[in-house]
């Protein structure tokens, strides 16, 4: 395939950097997708620019592009209900008295608790990333806050398990697209060898445990530690002059007045949203399978939960969730159905600046592969290409693509067509090397600015962006260097 050389790394890796710098990652975002298509363009500023634009109008073209954006302002609704509701009250003071309970037992400590059981509550939900990170995010937000735990760790806390928990229990989407993936390499028995390498898969198993480690521990370093001290002595759970990723006037909708505090107001919609994903993507990958008379039942469901379509299954989750939602909260005449259509709009008009992050994200996706970002950085490793090296490499590689494009799925189709020819033409252990390209996908996800579910966790939890990103990135680079120096080591051993 072809590419532009260095100039393909340029657009993602400035966009970042500035991002990181500047904190401005709307601007540095757009540039980045200008300087791209300028390059695009053989450096025509007319041509760039105009081709910029439409662009961005082209991330609509792509159904699962708009129904993801639909997704992430629709959950505006979803908060700005379970808040005025007085479902948010009611699952604090139930959290509280569960915390109460422990205390006079002398059981744990109530900020160690508190994220464990977001910790927990995270890696019971492995069926879709989004779903995950959302559900963290907004159910443990008001528990922290009150807490005084800083917004920056619950954001970690929610991306740390999302994709590192839907990869590692593979009964969903993510298994069956890596099958495929395996299969179309010539292989018969693509679960069997998934099955192989996942003890291998080292980065996600290092990124959940940090957490643990961290809960536990309570050896924050790096800038979480600046922010867990401003939290803990001047109770501020966001640096001043952050900017949440939604707004304020979401976040601090109150409890309507004389309305009963009702933790079931929160469970219900909440349940509703994440019982409905797996049913949707069995919905709507059942008439994708294949000789499905053939099968035994389960594998039926396994290979429709596979099939199904993620942001279709999610888009119609969170839209089920407000209709029962809506039934509820009326029934109980907590609202009018004037006053939900409103509440509505309010909190879809709160995560506009979410909905134009996403837009821009999906259109720096689109011109890295324009520009070939991912597929010139594979083929540059083939230069430093040793038996006992191939699984380090294709773990640093996969890691550099999916942070500079944000996106795993992407990284595993250009990284595990490359890896395998690579370890079976030069006898390196298979099943590292697909465990490195995984990971390595997976590192992108979890910490790249412009990754949907890095966006999201930052989103749910109510937390600046660049400070999530900058707070979480030391703890994934530790593991990622741990990860790095295994696979080192396990390569000169394994063959």
């Amino acid at each position: 395939m072809e590419h532009h050389g260095f100039l393909s790394v340029l657009p993602p890796v400035l966009a970042i950097a500035l991002a990181i710098k500047t904190r401005q990652v709307f601007v540095s975002l757009l540039f980045g997708i200008w300087l791209g298509w300028i390059i695009l363009s053989n450096g025509n500023l007319i041509n760039g620019t105009t081709a910029t634009v439409q662009a961005l109008v082209d991330v609509f073209k792509d159904a699962g592009n708009t129904r993801t954006i639909m997704f992430s302002s629709l959950v505006g609704a979803m908060i700005a209900f379970i808040q005025r509701s007085g479902g948010v009250a009611g699952f604090v003071r139930l959290i509280n008295n569960f915390l109460d309970k422990l205390e006079k037992k002398k059981i744990g400590n109530r900020r160690k608790t508190v994220q464990l059981i977001a910790w927990a509550t995270g890696t019971a939900i492995f069926v879709e990333s989004s779903i995950n990170a959302l559900t963290v995010g907004t159910v443990f937000r008001p528990i922290f806050d009150k807490l005084k735990i800083p917004r920056e760790k619950l954001a970690y806390i929610a991306d740390s398990i999302s994709a590192p928990t839907c990869i590692l229990i593979p009964l969903n989407a993510w298994g069956a697209y890596i099958m495929g993936l395996i299969a179309a390499q010539g292989f018969s028995n693509p679960l069997e060898i998934l099955i192989k390498s996942f003890p291998l898969n080292f980065y996600p198993m290092f990124a959940m445990a940090m957490v643990l480690f961290v809960i536990i521990s309570q050896k924050d370093f790096g800038p979480m530690k600046k922010a867990e001290k401003r939290a803990r002595e001047e109770g501020k759970v966001l640096r001043d002059g952050a900017v949440p990723l939604i707004s304020a006037d979401v976040v601090s909708l109150e409890k309507k007045d004389n309305v009963k505090e009702k933790a079931i107001n929160m469970i219900l919609p909440i349940s509703v949203m994440v019982g409905m994903m797996p049913l949707m993507l069995l919905y709507t990958g059942w008439s994708n399978v294949e000789n499905i008379e053939l099968l035994k039942w389960y594998e039926q469901i396994f290979f429709a939960l596979g099939k199904g379509s993620g942001s279709t299954a999610v888009l119609y989750s969170v839209l089920t969730a407000i209709i029962i939602s809506s039934v509820l909260y009326i029934t109980q005449k907590i609202f009018t159905f004037s006053e939900t259509i409103d509440l509505i709009f309010k909190g879809i008009s709160g995560l506009i600046p979410l909905a134009l992050l996403m837009m821009l994200a999906f259109a720096i996706g689109t011109v890295c592969r324009e520009l070939g970002t991912g597929i010139y950085t594979a083929e540059l490793s083939k230069q430093w290409l040793s038996p006992n090296f191939v699984p380090v490499i294709v773990f640093v590689v996969a890691c550099f693509i999916a942070f500079s494009t944000g996106t795993s799925w992407g990284t595993f189709a250009i990284m595990l067509p490359i890896g395998i020819p690579m370890a079976q033409a030069l006898d390196a252990n298979l099943y590292l090397t697909i465990a490195a390209a995984l990971g390595g996908g997976v590192f992108g996800d979890h910490c790249s600015p412009i990754s949907d579910t890095t966006i999201i966790s930052s989103m749910a939890s109510a937390s600046d962006h660049i400070d999530h990103v900058k707070t979480q990135l030391p703890y994934a680079l530790t593991a990622g260097a741990t990860t790095a120096l295994l696979y080192l080591i396990l390569g000169i051993i394994i063959h």
